[in-house]
């Protein structure tokens, strides 16, 4: 109980110290933005005369700029000025880089550096377009003092493509640049010299991890069954005995969904890098979930627009990302921020219904959607608040805050659900769903419980007859392999992939065992020959048939007589011709343990994605909200205190 009590209080003080270093840095930034604003409408140049002079100096009526706008501010005439000379400065080297492009091709690019160092974290750096990423990243890397390989890129929203030019890349003058660090500063290293291997190893992990999560899931969404689109679509993990894992979509009831293969990789994809995105985030490693999902973010845009508008994942999708660069502190890197927040309330909206009244009307409530909403309202009224807007974020706060009255959860009613044997999770759920009332949302638990069993029976019993319709189709000669590709094509239906499989006698071959024994094969018997031609087939054609499915009368009788007596005629006349392997040689013996060691990669590959999938198919629906109240709590300070604490400085 000690250990526990101290680190509650080391966070608490880390809080603190965040907090009001923080406080100054969020109003500055609202400062600065006001103060933009008062520029704009004023339309000042603050490049030119009067309030810069032949030699680039400040002129003498900034003085007198500083003033006004004080007054309009009701704070500290020094601050005012002080942020305006920075803007001012800002504006020259703007136009001194705009100048320079022009005439030299230079282009000037604004790197935003980590906020755990205590330099300047907004820095320009000059470069040519014309070089790869890989240099763009060294540059950097040298100029600002990260180990290379320790750091990664993100401009425009994507991760910095090392192999391409970063014209290709379409990046441009004055862009903005994030720099994201994988590992802790060699100082950081330094003064924890015991940790030093631990930190070096570190960085190489998280960047493996991340490796191995891009191959991991397209393995996995290479590996997904045909679905299609429905409200709230969340991922579900499948593991058939018969075969190996990979990834299927489920409706917010559980029920696994079809939708066009040509819209089925991408949403894998999305959805699965908005799932290991989310994963970082609970462990609050901002770093790597950015990465993972802008990565969702892109795939998600290869999706049809109609799915986008019919789905909330895309919505939270938006959240997440930034909820990440606030979280990473840096969202003057985000140009869009407010873009995606109105995407995502408009996405809301389409899948919601107005009101919510579709939301309800499909699960019987709207408790547990309203956590979205607080984000939601939460993210607009920091990014109105950094943008100068005190009014609008001030009412976007307090949108917040009601919410989160509302959302709170009594400990102790969720420590009545935990005697009753559910999770702490269902409790949370259960409490918010049923407004807080105890025995409901035992209920409501328990019918939710008994629908996942139900599916679960269902999907069990249509497992039990895929399974007995396989072995129906090996019964009659066909490999396991092939029955699975007919009845995957023919969605199930025996009649169907016998047909299939009739029609395309070539997938007989997709053979389970070793092809270079399978290939031997004896001449057919005469009595096999001769009971196919009492069935009226020609003497040679059946020959050749029994030839080709390996003396198997009842298969060599169903093709014949399904193409008219005859062999398809692009039809191999023997496996050796499509099936015939190459000679073993040493090589190849000795390129069965690197083939071996390729697979066990694999399988850790995608074993981690699996891990990170929750259980729970309302797993992002489900949060303490401490944060969420810390910082509601700490901008609603900032908005209320804002001309005092200014005018006390």
């Amino acid at each position: 109980m000690k250990t526990n009590g101290g680190r509650r209080r080391i966070r608490a003080l880390c809080w603190s110290q965040r907090a009001r270093r923080g406080a100054g840095m969020a109003q500055k930034k609202y400062l600065q933005a006001k103060l933009t604003q008062f520029l704009r409408e004023d339309r000042i140049q603050l490049w030119k005369p009067p309030y810069t002079d032949e030699n680039k100096k400040v002129g003498l009526a900034l003085k007198d700029l500083a003033k006004k706008y004080s007054d309009k501010l009701e704070c500290c005439e020094n601050e005012v000025e002080k942020i305006i000379e920075e803007i001012r400065c800002k504006a020259i080297e703007r136009g001194t880089g705009n100048e320079n492009y022009r005439t030299t091709g230079i282009a000037t690019i604004e790197v935003f550096l980590p906020p755990r160092l205590k330099k300047d974290r907004k820095n320009l750096l000059e470069t040519r377009l014309l070089i790869t990423g890989r240099e763009l990243r060294s540059k950097i890397a040298e100029t600002f003092g990260f180990q290379e390989n320790y750091i990664k890129i993100v401009i425009n929203k994507k991760q910095l493509q090392l192999g391409k030019t970063l014209e290709e890349q379409g990046v441009a003058h004055n862009v903005k640049a994030m720099v994201l660090e994988l590992k802790q500063s060699e100082e950081d290293v330094r003064k924890n010299f015991q940790l030093e291997e631990e930190e070096q190893n570190e960085a190489e992990l998280k960047e493996k991890q991340i490796q191995r999560t891009k191959r991991g899931l397209e393995i996995l969404a290479q590996r997904g069954t045909q679905i299609s689109p429905q409200q709230s679509d969340i991922f579900k993990t499948v593991v058939d005995p018969e075969m190996t894992p990979y990834l299927d979509i489920a409706n917010q009831t559980g029920r696994s969904i079809r939708i066009p293969a040509s819209e089925r990789k991408a949403l894998m994809l999305a959805m699965g890098y908005h799932e290991k995105g989310r994963a970082f985030l609970k462990r609050k490693e901002y770093g790597i979930a950015l990465p993972c999902l802008l990565d969702a973010d892109k795939y998600f845009c290869e999706c049809c627009r109609e799915l986008l508008d019919t789905v909330d994942n895309y919505a939270v999708l938006q959240l997440d990302i930034v909820w990440c660069y606030f979280r990473l502190e840096q969202l003057e890197c985000l140009d869009d921020a407010e873009k995606k927040l109105n995407l995502a309330q408009k996405c809301f909206k389409n899948c919601y219904g107005e009101n919510h009244q579709r939301l309800v009307h499909i699960k019987g409530n709207c408790g547990k959607e309203k956590v979205l909403f607080l984000r939601l309202y939460l993210l607009q009224g920091i990014r109105n608040y950094h943008s100068g807007n005190d009014v609008e974020a001030c009412e976007y706060l307090n949108k917040a805050r009601q919410l989160l009255k509302e959302l709170y959860i009594d400990p102790s009613k969720v420590d009545n659900l935990l005697q009753l044997g559910f999770t702490a999770q269902e409790a949370r759920l259960g409490l918010r769903a049923c407004d807080g009332n105890v025995d409901h949302a035992a209920t409501h638990i328990t019918n939710r419980r008994e629908e996942l069993a139900q599916i679960r029976k269902e999907e069990k019993e249509k497992k039990r007859r895929r399974l007995e319709n396989i072995r129906s189709l090996k019964g009659m000669g066909y490999s396991t392999h092939a029955a699975q590709q007919a009845l995957h094509a023919a969605s199930g239906n025996l009649d169907e992939a016998l047909k299939i499989l009739l029609s395309n006698p070539q997938m007989w071959w997709l053979n389970d065992s070793n092809p270079e024994t399978d290939n031997r094969q004896e001449s057919p018997s005469q009595e096999n020959i001769d009971q196919l031609v009492y069935m009226g087939f020609d003497a040679l054609v059946a020959e050749a048939a029994l030839r080709v499915f390996r003396g198997n009368v009842q298969l060599a009788a169903q093709t014949l007589a399904h193409n008219g007596g005859s062999l398809p005629p692009d039809l191999p006349l023997s496996p050796e011709d499509s099936l015939s392997p190459p000679a073993t040689s040493p090589s190849d013996s000795a390129g069965t343990s690197s083939a071996s060691t390729d697979e066990d990669m694999e399988t850790e590959a995608v074993n981690e994605i699996l891990e990170d999938i929750p259980e729970h198919e309302e797993d992002y629906l489900d949060s303490t909200l401490e944060d969420e109240e810390m910082i509601i709590a700490e901008y609603l300070s900032y908005v209320e205190n804002m001309k005092s604490a200014t005018k006390k400085n």
